[in-house]
């Protein structure tokens, strides 16, 4: 398969915070539903991340504007709902 052609098979709501909820919580405020769509469009092959935590840095919106990200946890727990999980 391509790599352009990845498309998620199945979709959930987080139930609980965790490292890979925040992450993806990250790539969903700028617009992409995870790491794999972001480097698709963007054509990038690394992400930049915060090496004391492994949490995404910063991410270039669709807009070609970037979002910046702390060090700490941005996702709360009343927004952990909203983060999609995507299954390929």
């Amino acid at each position: 398969m391509a790599k352009a052609d990845i498309k998620p098979k199945s979709i959930h709501g987080a139930k609980k915070w965790s490292a890979d909820v925040e992450n993806l919580y990250r790539f969903q405020q700028a617009g992409y539903r995870d790491e794999v769509e972001y480097k698709q469009v963007k054509q990038v092959d690394t992400v930049e991340r915060w090496p004391e935590t492994g949490f995404v840095k910063k991410l270039q919106r669709r807009d070609n504007t970037f979002n910046y990200y702390d060090k700490q946890r941005e996702c709360e727990d009343k927004e952990v709902h909203k983060v999609k999980i995507y299954v390929y």
